[in-house]
């Protein structure tokens, strides 16, 4: 008997394939279970070296050993009989058989899992008729400071369309880098998800304004309306709600009482506080610390000149709350002033979702965060298409770990403003939290494509990769983030990094650097702690987070660390002292 046909007479090649199929079963069940009880990397690796290591031997094993009904005998010792070889043969495709169905059926499982949208995933998605974008509108006014004043009619058009819920409105943050007049409206169309483009331009002369619009069907090209406006500043808010109005209709939502309201809605009778409001929004997207510090000075001119402007309050509010993340200031100084002014917009107007909006941040400064959601619902139900109360209701959810619903928030702000920075940024923090860590760092990467000296991405990206055991790689975005933004947070991250990785010499010589420097400057408490947990002195790390609660350190904030989800507080979590401070922070409780 040939060689080849002894080795199909002892069922080898039925043995093989079965190991094969078993084998794959194994896989896709340990990708599945493994990652759901937090197994690091490399024991998915050693699993899959045990199973290639045993597929030699299963092969030698059925070549000379065989079933018997007294038991497994060698194959030398058992009287040629071929009907136990085929006996045996039949049973291993019966279990081949079996367990390829099993495998095929896991197989569409992770298929299922992983695209829950099926097939459809790869088909962009259907561009509502009622969508819309509104692209900067150009400033021909002589002098180019009125840069503010035609960017602020372009927002408050927006903001007017976004707050009928028949519509889908884009966001300011995403059409700022294209002009009013582009030749490629289609493409923007598409990348926005928008059926239809607003376009116009201003031109402000003393105290006459002229606005010019055109709506287009960016899909066909087809001019849908125009209009030209000269009117007075003070008709400045007649002339947006006209415009708003006239679009609506022309696409034809749905526009109940409530919504004639919103349209004809006057913010203020005071056109010099409209303009100073107009100052302060236009610094405040700029995100600087010297932006933001000229931001409080106009909201506040504002108010000054129209203490029931409920527009400046929220401005004011928003800016107070995140001044201390760019300036690196205790956040005592400015979390109270954030509170008063955004208590303040909701007192005057309650019906405004900047004002809850602003509310809700500020109290998630403060910590209580269960007084902050129902703010942060009431934004989002009286405007759906607010993407910053969708991104700061993500991460205020982030932060208590409720990842799925963090995860839905982000996405729908992603939706309404695609190219957002820190919404792209903060989108793939959500996807890695809801432990969907390929496309995390594929959102993050693209975050970084859009601005590659963005600092959150590149943080964010350094905290997902850490958690996947990918130091080299973590440490890098950590130093990354360091060149760009040399904070105590940025030291912090990079030392529990380096400690991580068994340096713990780099991660001491940061400490050192970090206490020295908190000698003459604000060092936020939060930061302490992370270097002295890293260092395995967890009595002084918890000390530190103790006084990080009282400071109200913004780092003890959303995807900056929050005391309830920061992977790099693990080693306290049961320790009563440390469980007690985690209730503190989510009660807000003194």
């Amino acid at each position: 008997m040939s060689f080849f046909a002894e080795l199909k007479r002892r069922n080898v090649y039925k043995v093989a394939i079965a190991y094969a199929v078993v084998a794959w079963l194994l896989i896709q069940a340990a990708s599945i279970f493994f990652p759901a009880f937090d197994a690091p990397p490399w024991v998915m690796k050693i699993f899959i070296i045990v199973i290639i290591f045993g597929f030699p031997v299963a092969l030698i094993f059925s070549w000379a050993f065989e079933f018997t009904p007294e038991g497994i005998k060698l194959e030398s010792d058992v009287e040629p009989n071929q009907s136990i070889a085929r006996r045996t043969g039949r049973k291993i495709v019966a279990l081949t058989i079996t367990v390829a169905v099993l495998a095929a059926g896991l197989f569409a499982y992770q298929l299922i899992r992983s695209n829950p949208q099926g097939s459809k995933s790869s088909e962009p998605a259907p561009i509502s008729n009622k969508s819309i974008a509104v692209l900067p509108f150009d400033n021909l006014s002589h002098d180019p400071e009125n840069a503010y004043f035609s960017e602020g009619i372009q927002d408050e058009i927006l903001t007017r369309l976004a707050k009928i819920g028949d519509f889908k409105v884009v966001s300011r943050t995403s059409t700022e880098k294209d002009k009013s007049s582009p030749e490629n409206l289609r493409e923007i169309a598409r990348q926005l998800g928008v059926a239809h483009i607003l376009k116009g331009s201003v031109q402000k002369t003393t105290d006459q304004v002229r606005v010019n619009v055109q709506l287009i069907n960016a899909l066909n090209d087809a001019h849908l309306w125009a209009e030209t406006y000269d009117r007075k500043l003070t008709d400045i808010f007649a002339v947006e709600s006209e415009i708003a109005k006239a679009v609506a209709e022309n696409l034809q939502a749905k526009l109940n009482g409530r919504a004639e309201k919103v349209l004809a809605a006057r913010p203020t009778e005071n056109p010099q506080a409209h303009e100073l409001y107009l100052k302060g929004r236009y610094f405040w997207n700029k995100r600087t610390t010297q932006s933001l510090e000229k931001a409080i000075g106009f909201f506040q001119q504002a108010i000054d000149l129209d203490p029931n402007y409920a527009l400046a309050y929220a401005g004011l509010g928003d800016a107070h709350s995140i001044v201390p993340i760019y300036a690196g200031t205790p956040p005592k100084d400015d979390v109270p002033k954030a509170l008063a002014a955004a208590r303040k917009a909701v007192e005057i107007d309650d019906s405004l979702a900047e004002a809850h909006t602003s509310l809700a941040n500020a109290l998630v400064m403060n910590l209580p965060l269960a007084t902050a959601e129902p703010e942060f619902r009431r934004a989002i139900e009286l405007n759906p298409n607010y993407a910053t109360a969708h991104q700061w209701f993500g991460e205020c959810l982030f932060g208590e770990g409720r990842y799925p619903e963090a995860l839905a928030e982000l996405e729908r702000a992603h939706e309404l403003d695609p190219l957002s920075l820190i919404i792209n940024a903060s989108y793939g923090m959500a996807l890695a939290g809801a432990g969907r860590t390929a496309e995390a760092i594929d959102q993050l990467h693209k975050a970084i494509d859009l601005e590659p000296n963005l600092i959150a991405a590149h943080s964010m990206l350094g905290q997902t990769f850490e958690a996947e055991g990918k130091l080299s790689e973590a440490i890098a975005e950590y130093d990354k983030v360091r060149e760009l933004a040399p904070t105590p947070a940025s030291y912090a991250v990079l030392a529990f990094a380096h400690a991580k990785a068994g340096r713990s010499a780099e991660a001491r010589k940061i400490l050192d650097e970090l206490t020295s420097q908190s000698r003459d400057r604000y060092v936020g408490a939060y930061a302490l702690a992370v270097v002295h947990l890293a260092l395995g002195e967890n009595e002084e790390g918890l000390r530190f987070l103790e006084k990080a609660f009282d400071d109200r350190d913004i780092l003890l904030q959303g995807f900056y660390g929050s005391i309830k989800t920061d992977k790099r507080l693990d080693s306290l979590r049961g320790n009563p002292r440390f469980e007690r401070l985690v209730e503190r922070f989510m009660s807000g409780k003194s």
